[in-house]
């Protein structure tokens, strides 16, 4: 499994990106605005920094100005992955821009009949949202299983983006049910490591070494 990183916080990538976990990341407006950054400036800075994957995501809602506002974006570098909302006129600029060779991540996808249209126009990435469908009361994780079900039986190449991951478990139970990438805060990534237990067990390995009186 994949893990982007879901954040404009620079720092936060950069610090990430140095541990070797970060195989991409994904902004969306709300993110940038969080920033308080252009957003050309501060998309090609997270593409210096991380080699793969970066979505930035267009802000036009008619499919024309989506492909425009898409060449834009993915001028600023070659791992742009234009991202586009699962609209009618989101799908149709994704089959323009993946027929240029760019690659589109669509997002806002709630059923897997939304995904299944997305992998149809080319779509490098489907981006469905785990924690608002489980905000309605519905599993995030069913639509993930739907999903993967329905390309692998037709061999669609399209990649699996759990997104809205809010925990542990998310990221868990989305690599269970076959996610090809996870998408989660920083906060979460970090979560990813700590165990009581390993706690436990390093302070009494430390202590037991203390003990010792050497030192290596």
């Amino acid at each position: 499994m994949k893990f982007f990183v879901d954040t404009a916080d620079v720092d936060a990538i950069r610090e990430l990106a140095d541990s070797g976990l970060v195989d991409g990341v994904t902004t969306n407006p709300s993110l940038i605005a969080k920033s308080g950054r252009d957003i050309l400036e501060v998309t090609r800075e997270i593409c210096d920094i991380v080699e793969g994957p970066v979505s930035a995501e267009v802000t036009a809602l008619k499919a024309d100005e989506m492909i425009e506002q898409g060449r834009k974006l993915a001028k600023i570098a070659e791992n742009i992955a234009v991202k586009v909302p699962l609209t009618m006129d989101g799908l149709k600029a994704c089959k323009v821009l993946t027929d240029e060779g760019r690659m589109v991540n669509v997002t806002l996808c709630f059923s897997a009949n939304q995904a299944l249209l997305a992998a149809k126009v080319g779509a490098t990435f489907i981006s469905p949202f785990i924690g608002r469908l489980d905000d309605i009361n519905l599993d995030g994780m069913d639509l993930i299983a739907e999903i993967r079900q329905i390309y692998d039986n037709y061999g669609y190449e399209t990649e699996i983006l759990a997104a809205s991951i809010r925990t542990v478990n998310h990221v868990k139970e989305a690599a269970l049910v076959g996610a090809d990438v996870g998408t989660m805060p920083p906060g979460v990534l970090k979560l990813l490591a700590q165990h009581p237990l390993t706690d436990k067990g390093l302070d009494a390995f430390m202590a037991d070494w203390a003990k010792t009186g050497q030192t290596l």
